[in-house]
């Protein structure tokens, strides 16, 4: 089996070598948990990491988003009432 990590230091793949094997490395993020870092003639580029999801309740995740509630049953204006 082609080893992709051989020219590449840890954490980090060409584009070139990206390129030719990202569904192994997008296999191996999601095994692992380790991001990739992707670069451009040794240059960082791009950041590559597994998605971590909440779990909260959508409630939860609303709690304190709210940064004014005042005279929320008033028209925005008076023109509001007679066009609805």
């Amino acid at each position: 089996m082609f080893n992709i990590w051989r020219n590449c230091t840890m954490g980090q793949i060409s584009k070139t070598e990206f390129k030719a094997h990202a569904l192994k490395v997008f296999r191996e993020i999601e095994k692992t948990g380790v991001s990739q870092v992707i670069t451009d003639h040794g240059k960082p580029v791009l950041e590559i990491k597994k998605l971590r999801q909440r779990k909260a309740a959508p409630l939860d995740l609303l709690k304190n988003s709210v940064i004014s509630f005042v005279g929320a049953t008033d028209p925005v204006s008076e023109d509001d009432w007679e066009n609805a």
